[in-house]
């Protein structure tokens, strides 16, 4: 593919907005961005040559995410947008010390970031409420994207999302780095390749909102009461299409990012997507969802974060295998009948012939020759990605489909949301993974779509 032209000094246009930004989508091929950059910066990757980068976002998952791009000589961070003004200076300075010069533009307002012609990819580490209108508006900007998970806070802006990516053709990584670890690969082709038999169910758990209590303001659910906004806060760009709220110690932060309802599922999405994402993979379901939800689990009744915060529910896909999803409190006396030690998020696959436990720890299985086990010659082998963000970059420039698409991240939100629709409704979630509906119940349907606000809507 031919790469963007090297830019480093863009004045930007102040006040650039939404309407703008989807008028000139199409119009800025035009436009070019020269810059001088010295010899000692190119290294064996000239500037026609570098994956021109732009971050939505620099808290603490951003500069994680972030940290793994800056390293590749390939790619470099050309813009950083953020709603904190010291977060956008930070990340500028990091990344022009690494750089060796000038060469990050720090923006206020995303549309006029993806205005920018000569930025091929943006990494997006926002809010969830951000993560799918900027993916959106990056879809339309012709900009390839790599979007952290939790994927989305309505389904229907999903399912925009996919039409808007089937038009563009734009290449999407979705942030669950697992599939790129080689433990959780061999635990999937084990189980693809048959060597537990015939699976006929699985476990998956996560942590919930009880690891992080003691980290908030107001203890167990997060403060209320308003408060002025530090100074160096946009708080009408962190909001941005979710509504105005008042002001708390406790909402514009990561801690809201996770647990609070204008923003987020909580962690039933935000940690519920990495075990889910494998028990997927492991059964090959990356283009259906499950049809039939039921079980239970608790919503708080009062403070800031109200997303369900524990919940055991079985979900059954049209095959019959049943999925049993649980919380941190409530998971360990299930899971550990079997394992010998406790890892806050998992998933484990029984089979007819013994049973294969996976997490970022490692791997326990039902005996000791599955965790040696190698594919014979006869076997399928996965998709197989070393690195997350090296397999996005590579795909950016081969145009093939990266280990995460958008597909699986679907369907593995559809669990999430249709778990937190059935806590909430406090009734069984019929769904059809075909037509992507939820069947003969229109007051639960209600929670697949939530609206924009108008100024930051896409």
């Amino acid at each position: 593919m031919t790469l963007s032209e090297q830019n480093d000094n863009n004045s930007g246009n102040a006040g650039f907005s939404r309407r703008a930004f989807v008028k000139q989508a199409s119009m800025t091929a035009g436009l070019t961005f020269p810059t001088i950059v010295p010899a000692s910066v190119i290294g064996a990757n000239p500037p026609s040559d570098r994956i021109q980068l732009a971050a939505f976002g620099f808290g603490i998952r951003g500069r994680q995410v972030h940290g793994s791009f800056a390293k590749f000589e390939d790619a470099r961070y050309v813009a950083i947008c953020d709603a904190y003004t010291s977060r956008r200076e930070r990340a500028k300075k990091a990344w022009d010390t690494i750089y060796g010069g000038d060469y990050v533009k720090m923006y206020s307002n995303p549309w006029e970031v993806l205005q920018r012609s000569d930025i091929d990819a943006v990494v997006v580490t926002t809010p969830d409420h951000w993560h799918v209108p900027l993916a959106m508006a990056a879809s339309r900007a012709k900009k390839d994207m790599y979007v952290e998970k939790p994927l989305s806070v309505a389904m229907a802006w999903s399912f925009r999302l996919r039409e808007e990516l089937q038009r563009s053709g734009r290449i999407f990584q979705y942030g669950t780095q697992q599939r790129s670890s080689a433990r959780f690969r061999t635990a999937c082709e084990l189980v693809r390749n048959g060597y537990i038999g015939t699976l006929q169910r699985v476990e998956v758990w996560c942590d919930d909102i009880s690891s992080q209590f003691d980290n908030f303001t107001a203890k167990r659910w997060g403060s209320v009461r308003p408060i002025p906004p530090p100074a160096d806060l946009d708080v009408d760009l962190w909001y941005g299409p979710a509504p105005l709220k008042p002001y708390t110690a406790d909402r514009c932060t990561e801690f809201a990012t996770y647990h609070c309802p204008d923003y987020t599922l909580g962690f039933i999405a935000g940690w519920g997507a990495h075990p889910l994402d494998i028990m997927m993979w492991g059964l090959d379901v990356d283009n259906t969802s499950p049809v039939y939800y039921e079980g239970g689990g608790t919503v708080p009744k009062f403070g800031l974060y109200q997303t369900v915060d524990t919940w055991d529910i079985t979900c059954y896909y049209a095959n019959g295998i049943p999925v049993r999803f649980l919380s941190e409190r409530g998971c360990r006396d299930v899971i550990m009948k079997y394992r010998t030690r406790y890892s806050g998020h998992g998933t484990t696959f029984f089979g007819t012939d013994g049973w294969i436990s996976v997490d970022r720890k490692g791997m326990e299985a039902s005996k000791e020759s599955l965790l040696t086990a190698k594919l014979g010659p006869n076997d399928k082998p996965l998709y197989e990605s070393a690195h997350h963000q090296r397999n996005f970059l590579d795909c950016v420039r081969s145009r093939k489909p990266t280990i995460c698409p958008l597909e699986p991240a679907i369907r593995a939100e559809t669990i999430s949301h249709m778990t937190n629709i059935m806590i909430r409704t406090g009734r069984p979630v019929q769904w059809d993974p075909v037509k992507e509906q939820i069947v003969n119940d229109p007051e639960a349907s209600k929670f697949l779509d939530r609206p924009m606000r108008k100024k930051w809507a896409v």
